[in-house]
């Protein structure tokens, strides 16, 4: 009879438990950040416009080792070294800057998205969805829709 008191008592605790956590994994949501990032038009153009740059920084090591092959004089290839090389890192950091300002802009947009959800759908949090084994709410769409409507 104590035992069978005690298997009751565990099977409700269990119950209980059990429907705690599903209603608490109910309020974390989830966000395929890939997913946004290929379907979000802003995104698209960040991307576009970096690859640009990164093209353009190709272009200009291809045309200066031309204008290097043309150098006659080991002293005119060293002045055009050491002046190749200052353009270069001045035109890489310029890259780095662009291509940092770009993600910022597209991350802190998707961020700014995720908590209009976030407070939309009352959720708890909103994480990516590989951290997410089981339960939690998919949010990717709404975060879509979001900033394709720009709201």
């Amino acid at each position: 009879m104590k035992n069978l008191k005690l298997v009751l008592a565990l099977i409700g605790c269990g119950l209980v438990l059990g429907s705690v956590n599903q209603a608490y994994s109910a309020n974390v949501g989830y966000i395929d950040y890939g997913r946004v990032q290929d379907e979000y038009p802003l995104a698209q153009q960040a991307i576009r416009e970096v690859d640009s740059k990164a093209l353009e920084l190709q272009q200009f090591m291809v045309d200066k080792e031309k204008q290097y092959k043309a150098l006659d004089t080991p002293l005119k290839k060293q002045n055009f070294e050491d002046a190749t090389s200052r353009e270069l890192d001045a035109k890489q950091d310029e890259y780095a800057r662009l291509r940092n300002q770009k993600e910022e802009m597209v991350f802190n947009n998707i961020q700014a998205a995720a908590k209009k959800v976030l407070v939309e759908q009352n959720l708890d949090a909103i994480v990516d969805y590989r951290v997410i084994f089981v339960g939690g709410v998919d949010v990717t769409d709404q975060i879509i829709q979001k900033l394709r409507s720009g709201n």
